[in-house]
This record gives structure tokens, C-alpha cells and sequence, in this order.
């Protein structure tokens, strides 16, 4: 079998790398990428021929679902999400499956076996309905996106307005929040939650441990390796590089693209 894997979070992508051969050591990973663009252009090219693609809903230069705007996709697809349940109801269609993150190998062995046992029978035109059906779905979801978080600050509890929000930022297990006040809070919260709970039109995870506010960048410039620095109007202490994979789509989002 052979498959690409379209996943932005590296350790996520090398751990399905892992449970793909754990499951079947044949299983061929021809290709992996993390933004709608690369992954357009690979597919794309009819010359590219595989039996499953592994796709996370949110990449690094948008939602997934663009893709199936740019290009016409046949092969079957698993999609990989952190939503929670009562979401991914709307996604359980006949010839698409999904998986939790965190993939599970228990999760990942079921989705195959029905994989398996359903593609003979899938046809173009049940595919294409399904991933219709399934881009419908997302479009009255991604609409719900968080606009508040709440802080316990002693004994009392604040609410802010993600635009309120400089930066989201990881510090070991924690997650904080910067104001644009220069205030910080500790947020019940893991970096990949927040990468799907944010706007990705004013939000972008530069790195793992950081998520920016594009209205709180007060600079931007070239910095080593040929990677960038981000400079917010908010005061802290960390320097925010974004990482050397991610500067091509970080332009893209910092120009509107």
C-alpha cells in the first residue's frame, strides 16, 4: 500500500509514520507535507499514484479542505482531527473515516480495516459526494472559533478576548498567555488545542511553542539560517524565530494570502 501523509506537526506525522508500519511494515509512506500548497501541486501531477492519503484538517497555510478546491482528488482519505466528538459526527461518512488525535494504533488499525474491506466497492462518485458532504460540514463548523479565554488569577476569574491576545506560548507542559498589556497567564490549554481552537487568518503557530497574533507583530525581519524573527508590540523576553520550514507560508499568511 502506498500512502502520503499531509500533517503540519512533525512529531504527529512521524509518530503515524511509526504506527503505519507497526501495522503493516509493507505500507510504502511515498511523500509527506504540512501545507495545502505543497500537497495541491503533488497531487496534482497525474503522474503521482497512491491508495490512501492521511490528512489533518488544520495545516500550516490553512484548512485542508482548500485542496479539493484546487485539485480533483480520487484516492480515499483518512482525515486526522482534534475536534471532539459531537464534530466529528458529521464526519463519519460512508467512505471516509477519521482518526482522534492522539492517533491511537487501536484507532489506526480500525480505520484500516475498514479501509481495507470497503475499496473495492468505493467509486469516484461516491468519493467525490463524500468530500462535498464533508467540506460542507467544515464550513458550518470553522465558524465556532474561540473568542474568549478564561484565567484563574487567586481566587478570582478573568475573561479575555483572543484579540486581547499577543501570543500564546509554551513554557514545559504549560501553556500562557501574553496580553498586549504585557500580562501573562497560565491557560488550561495545550499548543495543538489552541492551533485549533485560533483563527488562522489572525493566528499562526511560527514554531511548537509559539502562536502569534498577527495584529500584535509590530516587526518582522530576517533573521539566521534563513529564518525570520518575529518582534511583537507587547514587551517579552523570548526570541520569536519562526521555524526555517514554515517562513515561506508564514509570508503568505502575514500578506493575506
Amino acid at each position: 500500500m502506498k500512502v502520503i501523509i499531509i500533517e503540519d506537526e512533525i512529531l504527529a506525522a512521524d509518530k503515524l509514520e511509526r504506527l503505519l508500519h507497526k501495522y503493516d511494515p509493507r505500507i510504502k509512506i511515498v511523500d509527506r507535507f504540512e501545507s495545502v500548497t505543497e500537497s495541491s501541486i503533488w497531487l496534482g501531477n497525474p503522474d503521482n499514484k497512491i491508495d490512501l492519503i492521511f490528512l489533518d484538517i488544520h495545516l500550516v497555510d490553512g484548512l485542508s479542505f482548500e485542496i479539493f478546491k484546487r485539485v480533483q482528488v480520487q484516492t480515499p482519505v483518512i482525515f486526522t482531527t482534534a475536534y471532539n466528538e459531537y464534530a466529528l459526527n458529521a464526519f463519519k461518512l460512508n467512505s471516509i473515516d477519521y482518526l482522534l488525535k492522539p492517533v491511537t494504533f487501536d484507532n489506526l488499525h480500525a480505520a484500516l480495516k475498514k479501509f481495507e474491506s470497503m475499496k473495492e466497492s468505493l467509486a469516484e462518485s461516491s468519493q467525490l459526494r463524500n468530500i462535498e458532504e464533508l467540506s460542507a460540514a467544515l464550513s458550518s463548523i470553522q465558524k465556532n472559533y474561540k473568542t474568549r479565554f478564561m484565567v484563574k488569577v487567586g481566587e478570582k476569574l478573568k475573561s479575555f478576548k483572543a484579540d486581547d491576545i499577543s501570543l500564546y506560548f509554551a513554557e514545559g507542559r504549560d501553556a500562557f498567555i501574553l496580553l498586549k498589556d504585557g500580562h501573562r497567564y497560565i491557560i488550561d490549554y495545550k499548543m495543538e488545542e489552541l492551533q485549533d481552537l485560533l483563527d488562522p487568518k489572525y493566528f499562526y503557530r511560527i514554531s511548537r511553542s509559539f502562536i502569534v497574533n498577527i495584529n500584535a507583530i509590530s516587526d518582522v525581519s530576517v533573521h539566521s539560517n534563513s529564518r525570520l524573527k518575529v518582534i511583537l508590540t507587547s514587551d517579552f523576553d523570548r526570541e520569536l524565530i519562526v521555524s526555517r520550514e514554515k517562513v515561506n507560508n508564514f509570508k503568505d499568511w502575514f500578506n493575506g494570502a
